[in-house]
């Protein structure tokens, strides 16, 4: 199912990192006095009363002259409404109304675009009554609140979730998989999904970046749906300037949290780097399942052995992942893109596959019989049965009499296990454990 968004807009230090981080319960956005603080952009999940959403924390604007400040306004205003389901617009109740936030406004009334107006800073009833002074700005009632306190922030998010988009219009087709395409910059994204559609619908140029959105393309291949999505190369944080590139990477990494299955592409030409390494990461943290495609496998010298020594580096690289299948293809002359799609509906099968309570509790007993948990503070760990509670990923509930003293390398032994007994290739599992 797909996640809405929901990004606060506002001028420099009218409090949004502050109400980031309470509708969080955590502080993730660095809060200070001091205008300008919050230099990118914050992002996180949040759930309130059973909805989930994307919230975006923008960065407020310093600038030193007019033109650039109505300028700099323009550019954060403009991709965060664009991106956003629903856009929160805090204003400063002790402060008053801005010009800027006047154009704020105009911009935000011109879209029709999903809005409220948050009128932070109300830290009391006296202030409370202050925030009519937001009328003027055309956007509706101004609802209170106090970031710091708390105060009002409830209320807010019941009107928040009210105005997202119901579930059903953001859940995605059921019939076809889902499969997001991903790497750095220049791997080949873009060239994968032209060879396979037979026809160059995504630009493609040697300018690394060249994609700056997250692309769906419809395909069938043996009677199999799919939705590819081809998404911006994934540049490490700390290299993400642009406003554009700040939002291409969040759409990318929302691509992933929403697929069936990633096809995570790396380059034959260059050693898998540690960039590689945290996008594969990112995937499997999504909990999704993953294929890693080796791309530009035409320009590597190679002998019968070349391929045994490549996936033999990258198992050792990726120790974590090696359960994740390694397939070599070329996008350029289309080596192996079919076949990449094939794998992709074998591990999606892979996802989806339960196994009965039955030969799971066989399994355990063979399991546990080869090699006992050990003995924890004094107390003797016994197993009572394991049944799979969900598939995508596949979940497994382990009941077991004192289950917060099972050490993890037991855990590691029990997840290598399940996957030498019933497979789940390219396929995250969970193992959660409840007592009896």
């Amino acid at each position: 199912m797909k996640i809405p968004t929901v990004a606060i807009i506002g001028r420099p230090n009218v409090g949004k990192s502050s109400l980031f981080n309470r509708f969080l319960r955590r502080k993730i956005a660095v809060v200070d006095e001091q205008p300008g603080v919050t230099r990118d952009r914050n992002y996180a999940v949040c759930d309130w009363n059973g909805r989930s959403f994307y919230l975006i924390d923008t960065g407020g604007i310093v600038a030193n002259s007019d033109n650039l400040m109505e300028k700099l306004i323009y550019d954060q205003t403009e991709f965060a409404v664009n991106e956003a389901d629903l856009v929160l617009f805090l204003v400063d109740t002790q402060v008053g109304p801005d010009p800027a936030e006047k154009r704020i406004a105009r911009r935000l009334s011109r879209s029709e675009k999903n809005s409220l107006l948050v009128a932070n800073k109300a830290d009391s009833d006296q202030w409370e009554l202050e925030t009519h002074e937001f009328y003027k700005l055309g956007l509706g009632e101004p609802i209170p609140v106090s970031a710091t306190g708390g105060r009002g922030v409830g209320d807010l998010l019941d009107k928040l979730v009210a105005h997202l988009p119901p579930p059903d219009e953001t859940s995605s087709r059921s019939e076809a998989i889902r499969v997001a395409l991903v790497g750095r910059p220049n791997v080949g994204k873009s060239s994968f999904i032209n060879k396979l559609i037979g026809q160059d619908r995504l630009i493609v140029t040697p300018i690394a970046g060249t994609t700056r959105d997250a692309v769906d393309t419809p395909f069938e291949l043996n009677g199999q749906q799919f939705e590819l999505i081809d998404t911006a190369g994934l540049r490490k944080t700390y290299k993400v300037h642009e406003n554009i590139e700040f939002y291409t990477n969040l759409r990318t990494k929302r691509a992933i949290a929403e697929c069936d299955v990633a096809i995570v592409l790396v380059e034959a030409t260059a050693s898998v780097t540690a960039q590689d390494k945290r996008i594969l990461e990112q995937v499997i943290t999504n909990r999704r399942a993953a294929i890693l495609a080796v791309n530009k496998w035409d320009l590597i010298e190679k002998d019968s052995r070349t391929a045994d020594k490549f996936t033999r580096e990258i198992k050792d690289l990726l120790a974590r992942f090696a359960y994740v299948p390694v397939i070599y293809i070329s996008a350029l002359t289309g080596q192996r893109v079919a076949k990449t799609m094939s794998m992709v509906s074998e591990v999606y099968a892979e996802t989806n596959k339960r196994i009965a309570t039955s030969p799971l509790n066989e399994f355990l007993q063979r399991t546990v019989g080869r090699q006992h948990p050990p003995a924890r503070q004094g107390k003797y760990i016994k197993f009572n049965y394991v049944t799979q509670s969900e598939v995508a990923p596949p979940t497994f509930l382990f009941f077991v009499n004192h289950p917060k003293l099972i050490d993890k390398s037991y855990i590691g032994y029990l997840s290598n296990q399940i996957r030498r007994e019933y497979g789940f290739e390219g396929v995250p599992i969970r193992l959660k454990f409840r007592r009896k």
